[in-house]
């Protein structure tokens, strides 16, 4: 059995990111690893929150969650939402970091009865795939090869950005031409086109509220995807697969063109690749645009 983490879900994981969580459990079970989610966990507030409510309040969400963990144990938490990744390895860097950001959380958290002392470690899914698991026990765990399936690797701007390439990021990529979701992709015997896009923002929350904003940034995804003939388009992040796949009717209307191009995330590849079911583990089905060439893969 490889390594037990404690895993913050985050709520993308009980909405349009169920397939996320879904195929991210499943592959990690296939590979050896447990994971144990935080307790009665919270909401991280992600940056909405952080536009209304300020910095502490918001903080104050993810030392919840981080208290919670410790509770548990003293295993790395790990995360598989870019943006949970980002508000609760920053806030458990900051209690490292900053006495009095500490001490003015712990007060906060102190009206629960709860308190934390910074000592956990919080780890990206990706980045745990990366530096624990390694792209040798990935390729060995291929039983399906998705030989012939073009497949673009959209890591979006979230995922790497500003973690990836630090010392308590795990140093598995860089900011700007990250490598990685190429890696997973090849490992599993499809194709990873050369992406110019793939960590082009999507338009993030921005394009939750007011879409019209943001379908540019979209359409500039899809439009390449398209033009390198990919199949589908792969994410590790639950906001970039929601909006580049969500939108398209959208983006259509507007710019007069026909995308119909499955938005899939990497561990529903894995899953595939891995021989897993394509529904219980991969959650195929969980997609609004059909991925059928990788459905027609899956055994």
């Amino acid at each position: 059995m490889g390594k037990k983490f404690t895993f913050y879900p985050g709520c993308s994981s009980q909405g349009s990111g169920q397939h996320l969580d879904t195929s991210t459990r499943a592959v990690m079970a296939k590979l050896g690893y447990e994971l144990e989610d935080i307790a009665d966990w919270n909401c991280c507030g992600a940056s909405v929150g952080e536009l209304a409510a300020g910095h502490l309040p918001t903080a104050a969400l993810s030392a919840r969650n981080l208290a919670q963990a410790k509770e548990q144990g003293d295993q790395d938490v790990m995360t598989a939402c870019a943006a949970c990744y980002l508000n609760t390895h920053a806030v458990n860097e900051e209690i490292r970091d900053n006495e009095q950001t500490k001490n003015d959380l712990n007060e906060a958290l102190g009206a629960a009865g709860k308190s934390y002392d910074g000592s956990l470690h919080v780890r990206h899914a990706c980045e745990v795939l990366v530096n624990d698991v390694g792209m040798d026990a990935i390729k060995g765990a291929v039983s399906n090869s998705l030989s012939g399936l073009k497949v673009a690797g959209y890591v979006g701007c979230q995922t790497v950005r500003p973690f990836a390439g630090t010392e308590r990021g795990g140093s598995y990529d860089e900011y700007d031409q990250p490598h990685f979701l190429d890696d997973f992709i090849n490992a599993t015997g499809a194709e990873a086109i050369d992406f110019e896009n793939r960590t082009s923002c999507c338009g993030g929350s921005v394009s939750v509220m007011k879409p019209d904003q943001t379908l540019h940034l979209m359409h500039k995804i899809l439009s390449e995807a398209q033009a390198k003939g990919a199949d589908m388009i792969a994410t590790p992040c639950p906001l970039c697969q929601t909006n580049v796949e969500m939108y398209q009717d959208k983006i259509n209307k507007k710019y007069g063109t026909s995308f119909n191009i499955p938005v899939v995330f990497h561990t529903q590849l894995l899953a595939v690749a891995f021989g897993l079911d394509a529904t219980k583990d991969a959650a195929l089905n969980q997609n609004i645009i059909p991925a059928d060439k990788l459905k027609a893969k899956a055994k």
